[in-house]
């Protein structure tokens, strides 16, 4: 029963066929494979975005952080929330990339407000040349505590962002879980709304390991691919980056992937909410879920073979009615049966 990430399942087959697939004789390298122009165009076309320019990397950290350098200066600030995936979980990788812009926090919760990132931009770019010039905002989707903005909540901080003619940067490693549990499309969640370049991430949704870069206004094609080569994220066996993505977005493999790991979690909300003592502590949507639980829980749970993250103290050792956050994430391929032995384990304990 391994719940603790959507970063440990296998790789679908259908992923695995269109590697074999591109895994014979020779090919150009470095992007220029036929494979490549496939996935151009599907995103394309996935996003009603016919002039989009289309760039993949290996990794959400490259992704996010070579298209916010592409966006910014060095002397600009990015704003974000505190939970942003920018700020707690890349190592620095946003300054280093963008040669030392800073992060300005938008306090408040994982989702920020129009009322709160407008504060935070009036907080900066008020100090000439003694501060950060106002840079670029950036959105977490789905967040990092398992929360969907509506569409309605992300065009409010995007109408912010572009009332202060400030670029959108939309952080989506988990992209497909956010639009399939809106139930819309990716243009609607993306430039439909004012978002200028958007990471379509395939990793925790299934894939080897790839994301793709949509920069809606190609004309910062050219720096991205600049700023991806000096930033040592050009593959030059590129065609094993375009396989994967060709393979996700053929015959909706991204849609329905998603649809499994929110549909695994939608069950495990349910045998959750049966129990008393169990407090959930996000807006489940998606394929993550936050719960606070008794210490005593979460040991049975964790001794009967749950893997998942727990967190505000010390879990084996302290009063065992002590309240600990558990986090529970579930990928496309979690067996019916485990989820099932998790519900009678929670029904049991």
């Amino acid at each position: 029963m391994f719940f603790a990430s959507d970063n440990s399942g296998p790789v679908p087959q259908a992923v695995l066929d269109v590697l074999a697939e591109v895994n014979q004789g020779h090919m150009m390298g470095y992007g220029a494979d036929p494979m490549m122009d496939e996935v151009r165009q599907r995103i394309r076309d996935l996003f009603e975005a016919p002039e989009a320019a289309v760039y993949l990397a290996a990794t959400g950290t490259a992704a996010n952080a070579l298209a916010l350098a592409t966006l910014i200066e060095p002397f600009d600030t990015v704003f974000c929330t505190p939970m942003a995936h920018i700020e707690e979980d890349e190592c620095n990788a946003p300054e280093f990339y963008t040669g030392g812009a800073k992060l300005t926090l938008v306090h408040g919760s994982d989702r920020m407000t129009p009322e709160a990132l407008t504060r935070a931009i009036e907080s900066q770019g008020n100090r000439g040349v003694h501060g950060p010039r106002r840079g670029a905002v950036s959105i977490t989707q789905v967040t990092e505590v398992g929360n969907v903005y509506t569409l309605a909540e992300l065009k409010a901080l995007c109408d912010v962002a572009k009332s202060y003619d400030l670029p959108i940067h939309l952080d989506g490693a988990r992209f497909a879980n956010a639009a399939v549990a809106l139930g819309c499309s990716p243009a609607e969640m993306t430039w439909k709304l004012g978002v200028d370049v958007a990471v379509f991430g395939g990793t925790k949704n299934g894939l080897m390991g790839v994301e793709a870069v949509v920069f809606f206004d190609p004309s910062k094609a050219w720096e991205f691919e600049l700023r991806r080569k000096r930033g040592g994220h050009l593959f030059s066996k590129h065609r094993y980056l375009s396989a994967q993505m060709a393979a996700y977005l053929r015959d909706d493999l991204w849609k329905d992937l998603a649809q499994n790991a929110n549909a695994k979690t939608a069950q495990l909300l349910d045998g959750l909410r049966k129990r008393n003592d169990v407090e959930i502590v996000n807006d489940v949507t998606a394929n993550m879920i936050f719960f606070r639980a008794p210490r005593a829980l979460h040991q049975t749970l964790q001794t009967s073979g749950a893997r998942y993250h727990v967190s505000g103290g010390d879990l084996a050792n302290g009063p065992s009615e002590g309240l600990l956050t558990g986090r529970l994430v579930c990928d496309w391929s979690l067996p019916d049966t485990e989820i099932a032995r998790f519900v009678s384990l929670l029904n049991a304990a």
